[in-house]
């Protein structure tokens, strides 16, 4: 199936807010609301560019394809991306829960991982499903 202008529109429409979203939340695009307190890496900046066109990309594909069955492996990607460019020391609730020394030690080593993972899966589906 070729992509029609409604979808292509949709797609980037989604790339863009999943792009804008991420990145204000997570602190890699810089505002005045806080400050990050992880260094912002290139690294950060791939997964974040990257996950956004795979969302877009996904979105695209799903309006011209009317039965795709689950969207769980998209979700999942698209929070896999997310969880590799946020900040784990400006996430209240996982210091609350689990402390800064702790997040720092653990969680703050694989974020690469995560990207990776949200990059396979969203890559999967997508070539999957053409």
């Amino acid at each position: 199936m070729n992509p029609t202008r409604e979808s292509l529109l949709k797609g980037v429409l989604a790339a863009l807010a999943f792009f804008l979203f991420t990145g204000v939340v997570t602190g890699v695009v810089q505002t005045p609301l806080f400050e990050r307190m992880v260094p912002r890496t290139p690294l950060d900046y791939a997964f974040l560019v990257l996950t956004s066109l795979l969302v877009g990309a996904y979105v695209s594909q799903r309006t011209i394809q009317p039965d795709c069955g689950s969207d769980s492996c998209a979700y999942g990607g698209a929070l896999g991306g997310f969880l590799a460019v946020a900040c784990p020391h400006c996430n209240a609730i996982l210091v609350a829960l689990f402390s800064s020394s702790w997040l720092a030690t653990y969680v703050d080593p694989i974020r690469p991982l995560f990207g990776l993972l949200a990059v396979g899966a969203l890559g999967g589906i997508i070539y999957y499903r053409r």
